[in-house]
């Protein structure tokens, strides 16, 4: 078994929203989500670079990563930590390109990000400390979302 298990992997092939953070050269944060995320493997994480020049100057400066997905419902979800590597051409490339088609991603894509991924921990809201059980959070929160859709019209 790798470092993803199956509720993480099940949990990012649903939720595929991943929230990449990294580290400027200046030594500040940079968060930035990524649509894209998914499971290549047991052990690694991919999100492509559509629109995130940032993200890759940082990883290609320093690779530690951590991405954190996490389920609006539930309210529980997963962070990885880890060591990115950029693919930028080559038949990897090619390969990484054709995996996002079959997912049906059609965005011009600059490059693949792909996370050795070293260590999952769960995230978990305190909507829980007090007891609440999963129907409640997501009862909470899905009149929440379907509150604010309808408002939105």
């Amino acid at each position: 078994m790798g470092a993803i298990g199956e509720a993480a992997r099940r949990l990012v092939e649903e939720q595929q929203l991943g929230f990449v953070a990294t580290v400027s050269p200046d030594g500040t944060p940079n968060l930035s989500p990524k649509g894209t995320t998914a499971v290549l493997d047991a052990d690694h994480l991919a999100f492509a670079d559509i629109r995130s020049p940032q993200t890759v100057a940082n990883l290609r400066a320093n690779p530690a990563i951590e991405i954190n997905v996490v389920d609006a419902l539930t309210r529980k979800g997963f962070r990885f930590k880890g060591t990115a590597r950029i693919v930028d051409d080559g038949p990897e490339l090619e390969r990484l390109l054709d995996f996002y088609r079959r997912r049906g991603s059609t965005s011009e894509k600059r490059c693949i990000v792909v996370v050795k991924v070293e260590k999952t921990a769960p995230l978990i809201s305190p909507a829980y400390d007090g007891g609440a059980s999963e129907a409640d959070v997501v009862t909470r929160w899905r009149t929440y979302w379907e509150d604010l859709w309808r408002r939105r019209g």
